[in-house]
């Protein structure tokens, strides 16, 4: 069970490194923009979810962790098809905690650093 666990909290990390880079990093910027403006004007309701899936964090961390259930394997609890639906939601609950996270911390960063910028701007004033 101990090896389950710690199989299941490091495998929501490439899954959550996947997710965020593609949904939130500007090299994949003209991508995610596609995918929202199709999303938004697309005509069927089937196309406007699947291009919307590529543009939502939690959407597309669903498919991320089907390829990587695929890839490896992994399953938690049960030895079949169960084994794989509670692993496969318990990646993607771990991996969108690792992604708000790493939100979190990205925003702290980023306040520190203007009000930091902002005290070097009142120096520089005076």
């Amino acid at each position: 069970m101990h090896s389950q666990v710690a199989s299941l909290l490091i495998l929501a990390i490439p899954i959550a490194c996947i997710v965020w880079t593609f949904t939130h990093e500007e090299i994949f910027s003209e991508v995610h923009n596609y995918c929202s403006d199709c999303s938004k004007k697309a005509k069927t309701f089937a196309q406007k979810k699947f291009f919307y899936l590529f543009t939502c964090e939690y959407c597309f961390s669903h498919y991320v962790t089907v390829v990587m259930l695929i890839i490896t394997k992994f399953h938690l609890l049960y030895d079949d098809w169960k084994g794989y639906m509670v692993a496969g939601f318990s990646l993607v609950w771990i991996a969108n905690i690792y992604m708000s996270l790493y939100n979190r911390v990205r925003v702290t960063l980023k306040k520190e650093k203007i009000e930091a910028d902002i005290i070097e701007e009142e120096k520089k004033k005076l």
